[in-house]
């Protein structure tokens, strides 16, 4: 059987909804990076934040703080890299056992689907977890960058190097955490994925609802509000 005679058992509607989802994942990436100025993401708005940090690292003595909130943070991606990795693992196992998962999937939809339908359902879904594996793994090695290039800051505000250096730290800091953000939005849409073994049509009402999430927490959220309400305090 050739790969256009296994496409024919997914419909046109199944390929719009797939269609969707990508798009959908990469619209909302960009507007969050991308934002327009009088509206930002909360996102960016940490920017900002990132850089007044790595500012009050250079005056800050002792600096145990700063070494354990970056402590945090790199826990917080080694946490989602290994989750994503373990769920990947379950995803190719599924795929490996899915003749078992067609029996199952078929007693939920009443629908009598060979397994290469399941099996490439999985494969969409493993393609949002690897991406999230891949960006937490280098959010992960950014943040251990950025804690090194923070020591190398001198104790001396003074020091012609200090303020350079913070600086430095600061984009390592905020790329990192655009890696992380990345990650994450990957797992809701590998979520949302999930919907498909139900339906197209569940899909894309899944994908609208990732969509619409990620949306309201980037733009329309109380910690957003919150964040704006010091950001015009803030130096540049």
């Amino acid at each position: 059987m050739t790969w256009m005679d296994r496409l024919q058992h997914f419909t046109p509607l199944d390929l719009a909804a797939v269609g969707l989802i990508y798009a959908a994942w990469l619209f909302i990436g960009w507007r969050i990076e991308n934002p327009q100025s009088e509206k930002p993401s909360v996102s960016v708005l940490m920017k900002e934040y990132r850089y007044e940090w790595m500012r009050q690292l250079v005056t800050r003595s002792p600096r145990i703080f700063d070494s354990q909130t970056l402590s945090t943070l790199r826990e917080g991606t080694s946490f989602f890299a290994s989750a994503t990795m373990i769920a990947i693992g379950g995803g190719l196992a599924a795929i490996g056992n899915a003749e078992r998962l067609m029996g199952l999937a078929n007693q939920i939809t009443l629908e009598s689907d060979p397994a290469f339908v399941w099996e490439v359902k999985i494969i969409v879904i493993l393609f949002f977890l690897m991406n999230a594996f891949l960006k937490f793994v280098w959010s992960h090695r950014l943040f251990g960058y950025c804690a090194v290039m923070m020591a190398a800051v001198p104790n001396d505000p003074a020091d012609p190097n200090a303020h350079p250096r913070a600086e430095k730290a600061a984009s390592l800091n905020i790329t990192a955490a655009r890696s992380f953000n990345r990650g994450l939005r990957s797992v809701y849409f590998a979520m949302g994925a999930t919907a498909w073994l139900l339906g197209a049509g569940a899909l894309i009402v899944a994908t609208g609802i990732t969509y619409f999430v990620l949306w309201r927490r980037e733009f329309a959220s109380q910690s957003r509000s919150a964040l704006l309400a010091d950001t015009d305090n803030m130096p540049r």
